[in-house]
């Protein structure tokens, strides 16, 4: 009698994972995400170059790494994969327009009122930065459609303790640090108490829109009539 076999049925085999989120999505999630600000500049054939950034982060203690990302299509694009350092500058409370004069095409960045000079290497330094880093590019690879750096940190200030300049939902503010109790009655100036405080509480407090009421205005990277984009990083161009 013929041996039955029992009928194999193949293990069904899982498609990829899709992307289900429209070509937009990442910049308008990272829109919601506050982070500080941060310019970018390095010394190109022409003359400096800059672009404000809030990819910038730290990435390694020993050696000191930090990475950050800008756009193929960027205007900045060539220089960045021809220069060997950087500089990042962080910025503070009130450096709103110099942040936007950094992140809008065809803006005159280094021209007045922007004070810089070069340090010895050309390297462009933003005298009204209190903290900057010189960094030397160790790594830079094509991930999607952004350069990713790595760079070492060569040397670095760290000045006058400022709040920072935080970009979140198309505006620029700061985050100031009050005590909890004195804030819940709304009675506390700004930074009345220490960061290390167990009754202290970080506030997002708004400062300057990006866009006017109106929607008028230059909206930072957002792109020159050409239709090139601009040379902010991904959540500096988020549509809103």
């Amino acid at each position: 009698m013929p041996k039955q076999v029992s009928a194999q049925h193949p293990t069904p085999r899982r498609s990829p994972a899709r992307s289900v989120a429209d070509s937009g999505a990442l910049a308008r999630a990272f829109r919601r995400h506050a982070a500080g600000v941060t310019i970018v500049t390095m010394a190109g054939p022409r003359g400096p170059v800059g672009f404000t950034a809030t990819s910038v982060a730290s990435l390694s203690e020993r050696p000191p790494l930090v990475s950050l990302a800008l756009s193929v299509r960027s205007s900045i694009a060539p220089v960045l994969e021809a220069s060997e350092t950087l500089m990042v500058h962080m910025l503070s409370e009130g450096q709103h327009e110099l942040a936007a004069r950094f992140a809008q095409p065809g803006a005159d960045r280094f021209g007045p009122p922007t004070r810089w000079r070069a340090l010895p290497g050309g390297e462009p330094l933003l005298l009204d930065a209190a903290v900057w880093l010189l960094c030397r590019i160790r790594r830079r690879t094509v991930e999607g459609d952004h350069h990713l750096v790595v760079a070492e940190v060569l040397d670095s200030q760290t000045g006058r303790a400022e709040a920072p300049l935080v970009y979140h939902d198309g505006a620029y503010g700061t985050v100031q640090t009050t005590s909890a109790g004195a804030a819940a009655a709304g009675t506390a100036p700004a930074s009345t108490a220490p960061a290390s405080s167990a009754r202290a509480r970080a506030t997002l407090v708004p400062s300057v829109p990006v866009l006017s009421a109106g929607g008028a205005g230059p909206r930072p990277g957002a792109g020159e009539p050409d239709g090139t984009i601009g040379d902010g990083d991904l959540s500096i161009r988020g549509a809103r």
